[in-house]
């Protein structure tokens, strides 16, 4: 399996790939908009990177339940001139979180490789265009609704199912669209649109989600359902967060994105080790 983001390039099997993420929002359920000024999102981004990040997922918009959408030029204030900077200090992909394609596109042709595309449940066609004319990487996450609507009152006859066939014409329109299958990431969208249980239906179904043969990418880190189970607040929320990520590895996830990149670099890495050991065994 390989995943091409523009100059990047990945081969799996590999050990997990961890996408640090770098929040530039005032409003963001994680940080609080800790970051939020542009220095310190660059600061931020290289900590990340020296703890181990291979990515980098960079956002001007918070996804957050219920959030308030941001216009297009306020969202490119925001993150131009942190993406700008990291392009020329790290050599690991860096990723536009948005569901603008203007937004992708002005990341792209500033440096970014890969866009995380939180709005792929979209209907027109554009964000496909702009990733297959930038030969760039690309992450069809699923989510009911927008962030503004997702969580109210989520509903599905059968999450893991209805998912997958998202996936499935979602792949279509985006191979029409002139994306390259080798440019594309898959995302059922942890918490975007989902209720405790359906979260946990998604988690104990992600192998299902491996037969298309695309890297799959798991974000659970301090998510809200998290704290549904015991896990309190955001801050509070790094052992479910790793508990999460080190089951989605066991069930074949590639890349796992998180906010705390070191701790999260050590449980993949354990769980990789044990998995590969076993392996060998049988």
């Amino acid at each position: 399996m390989i995943f091409r983001a523009r100059q990047f390039e990945f081969t799996f099997p590999r050990p997990a790939l961890v996408m640090g993420v770098v929040n530039v929002t005032p409003d963001s359920f994680s940080d609080g908009g800790k970051y939020f000024d542009a220095n310190s999102a660059v600061e931020h981004a290289l900590r990340l990177v020296a703890e181990g990040a291979d990515l980098l997922d960079i956002g001007g918009e918070s996804t957050r339940p219920h959030a308030t959408p941001v216009s297009e030029a306020e969202e490119l204030r925001r993150v131009l001139p942190v993406i700008e900077a990291l392009a020329l200090r790290v050599a690991v992909p860096l990723s536009i979180d948005t569901l603008k394609p203007a937004v992708a596109r002005a990341a792209l042709q500033a440096g970014a490789s890969l866009v995380n595309d939180v709005g792929a449940n979209r209907e027109d066609d554009a964000m496909g265009r702009v990733v297959a004319a930038a030969g760039a990487g690309y992450v069809l996450m699923h989510m009911q609704g927008t962030p503004a609507t997702m969580q109210k009152n989520p509903m599905y006859q059968n999450v893991v199912g209805e998912v997958g066939a998202f996936f499935t014409e979602r792949l279509a329109r985006l191979r029409a669209a002139g994306v390259d299958m080798e440019q594309i990431v898959l995302d059922p969208g942890i918490g975007f649109g989902k209720s405790l249980e359906h979260n946990l239906q998604l988690l104990a179904g992600l192998n299902q989600f491996t037969k298309w043969g695309h890297p799959l990418l798991i974000g659970v880190s301090r998510k809200s359902f998290l704290g549904g189970i015991g896990g309190g607040e955001a801050g509070g929320r790094l052992p479910g967060s790793l508990a999460g990520a080190c089951w989605a590895v066991a069930q074949g996830a590639q890349i796992i994105r998180a906010h705390d990149v070191a701790a999260t670099v050590q449980a993949v890495r354990v769980t990789g080790a044990i998995l590969k050991t076993s392996c060998s065994k049988s």
